[in-house]
């Protein structure tokens, strides 16, 4: 299926590992133009490798999202190598974990930062532009856990729910002038993340790792965890032509995780 974003301008968050490298390598497989954004250097280097590999023009930004201005920066570096931002990946996140009863007000601030700041720093920068254009596609990476909050990452989970309002408020507001904004909700996923996750959970808990990551399969329905790649295959779908009339979606990606209508 031909999405239609060939020549399109995308840009990546979270570009050097997991979900958001699965995402900006399928959009370039399409022919869009990618600005890959994240942290590690030698691994953006390599995914944007990834990118070309496909056929996409690739270029990279290593910046921390939550530094200020970074929204800004980020745009500006989009617009300078590839041109004006047709699609807007905010894939920037971590699943980093710890008990209620050793929350901490930091611990919320640090996810804030991460998961709410940034992104609606990236929003500001980008969508009002879009609009103006008369097109746009917005998708960020939420999580399961905005629906159902765990009490070992609460603190995650809290700030993933008011992500999905953010989301829903620029769906509503920019509807009309051409732009869509959705979410996706994965469950897990096989990254280096979600293994981190799984680690400091066997130790938290003090079990072994094997008894943990058990647990964790047999909590989908499908019974095992999901690829980057099938996550990112939902979020290119979302940046479509064929999405034109989906918006303020929250797309659960989870293997059946949540069982839930809605």
């Amino acid at each position: 299926m031909d999405l239609g974003v060939k020549g399109r301008v995308a840009v990546v968050t979270g570009a050097s590992h997991g979900i958001g490298r699965a995402a900006a390598r399928q959009l370039a497989a399409e022919g869009a133009g990618v600005l890959l954004v994240g942290r590690g250097g030698e691994a953006l280097s390599e995914a944007a490798g990834e990118c070309r590999v496909e056929g996409g023009e690739a270029k990279t930004l290593e910046i921390d999202v939550t530094t200020d201005g970074a929204g800004e920066r980020i745009v500006q570096s989009a617009e300078r190598e590839l041109g004006p931002v047709d699609l807007l990946v905010s894939s920037a996140g971590t699943n980093w974990a710890r008990p209620l009863a050793e929350l901490s007000e930091e611990d919320f601030e640090r996810h804030w930062r991460l998961h709410l700041l940034a992104p609606f720093a990236l929003f500001q920068a980008a969508v009002p532009k879009m609009a103006q254009r008369g097109y746009g596609r917005v998708v960020t990476v939420a999580s399961i856990a905005s629906k159902r909050p765990s009490l070992f990452n609460l603190a995650y989970a809290v700030v993933k729910a008011a992500q999905l309002s953010l989301t829903r408020g620029y769906a509503d507001s920019f509807a009309r002038q051409g732009v869509t904004v959705n979410s996706v909700l994965p469950g897990p996923v096989d990254t280096e993340m979600w293994a981190g996750v799984l680690e400091q959970t066997a130790r938290d808990r003090g079990v072994p790792l094997p008894d943990v990551i058990a647990q964790a399969e047999a909590s989908t329905q499908r019974g095992r965890f999901a690829t980057p790649d099938e996550v990112g295959a939902v979020i290119a779908f979302l940046c479509s032509e064929q999405a034109a009339n989906v918006t303020g979606a929250a797309y659960t990606c989870d293997g059946g995780s949540v069982q839930a209508l809605y």
